[in-house]
């Protein structure tokens, strides 16, 4: 198969974006399958489990018709510069894509920059890298949180006192919710933010610190809190008897039971991990040689493709969700990809 040379360009705020996708890095007759990296830097979360799960799952029928050769996965807890040595890796035994589930917006730019260079497509997702010469493909994390800040809003009609729960302080995810809320209630003069904390994304965590949040602040109205750590959160609130404060949380299984469980009036935004298989879709186009449309990259970088939030489940939705997804692990998150076809939308 011959894959020519795409050349993208797209322009924000003055920003060039552009990146080289050739075989092998130089264009040649290509003989077998493409071989796909994955690099992922964090396994202490089931959510990162999920996402190299399905992107393997989605490669399967590429594998079977020999379009793609091998997924490559480089996954372990590793620091920022044990992610750089990840990506190397990658580079060493030839892969032609790589997908980055980044640690950090900035740092990884010299890296991409070494793997581009020969040739290699890179495409980030869940949170976006700053990198001219790579792609992002992932949901709009500020707005997958304005969705429920507005819902919380919406609930209290205008005003109240809130608490926020959110994850790794300095993670590009995380920043970009904490952006995407704090433009909703900045909106909102009625509403009062009393404390934001930090839990890690982690569920204990976000249980015992609900608990001191409560402890402290008695006349809490609503709490905005991000991913698993929502399950503990409205645990400690039903632990404590207030069965007045609204909650904000991620579409997750543990939680949508204890919904279930409580009869709240909630919300649940799906964060997907099929967002890696979504950027592998948009790789595999690449590799067809295909162009990207003039207008489809944007961003706070100009080089992101935003793919839709799959779900978001409330009482309206919530007996149809929950049932599709019952029988799966506390743990699971409630997902979505784009289908090759949707992927071929982004391409001219």
């Amino acid at each position: 198969m011959k894959v020519k040379r795409v050349l993208v360009l797209g322009l924000l705020l003055g920003l060039s974006v552009s990146f080289l996708v050739s075989a092998a890095g130089r264009g040649e007759a290509k003989t077998e399958g493409f071989v796909i990296g994955v690099s992922n830097p964090w396994v202490g979360s089931e959510w990162r489990t999920q996402m190299v799960d399905r992107v393997q799952e989605v490669a399967e029928p590429y594998i079977r018709e020999g379009f793609i050769k091998e997924v490559i996965v480089q996954s372990f807890d590793v620091p920022l510069e044990g992610q750089i040595d990840q990506i190397r890796n990658l580079i060493s035994r030839g892969a032609n894509v790589i997908l980055v589930n980044p640690a950090d917006a900035n740092a990884l730019n010299p890296v991409i920059r070494e793997a581009t260079q020969r040739g290699v497509i890179v495409i980030a997702t869940d949170t976006e890298v700053s990198s001219p010469e790579a792609i992002n493909v992932a949901i709009d994390q500020a707005e997958w949180a304005r969705i429920s800040a507005r819902w919380l809003v919406d609930k209290l009609g205008g005003e109240g006192k809130i608490v926020a729960i959110n994850g790794i302080a300095g993670h590009p995810a995380n920043t970009a919710r904490v952006r995407g809320y704090t433009e909703v209630f900045g909106d909102a003069p009625g509403i009062e933010i009393l404390n934001q904390v930090n839990a890690d994304w982690d569920n204990a965590l976000g249980q015992s610190t609900m608990q001191n949040l409560l402890a402290t602040y008695p006349d809490i109205n609503g709490v905005w809190v991000q991913d698993g750590m929502a399950e503990g959160a409205l645990r400690a609130i039903r632990s404590a008897g207030r069965d007045d404060i609204y909650v904000t949380g991620e579409a997750r299984v543990g939680y949508l039971n204890l919904w279930k469980e409580t009869g709240i009036d909630g919300i649940g935004v799906a964060n997907p991990p099929g967002c890696m298989a979504s950027a592998l879709e948009v790789a595999v186009q690449l590799l067809k040689g295909r162009e990207l449309k003039d207008d489809v990259l944007s961003g706070p970088f100009g080089n992101t493709i935003y793919v839709p939030v799959p779900v978001v489940v409330t009482n309206l939705n919530f007996d149809t969700v929950y049932n599709e997804y019952k029988g799966y692990p506390d743990y699971y998150s409630v997902d979505g990809h784009i289908t090759p076809a949707q992927a071929e939308q982004f391409f001219k």
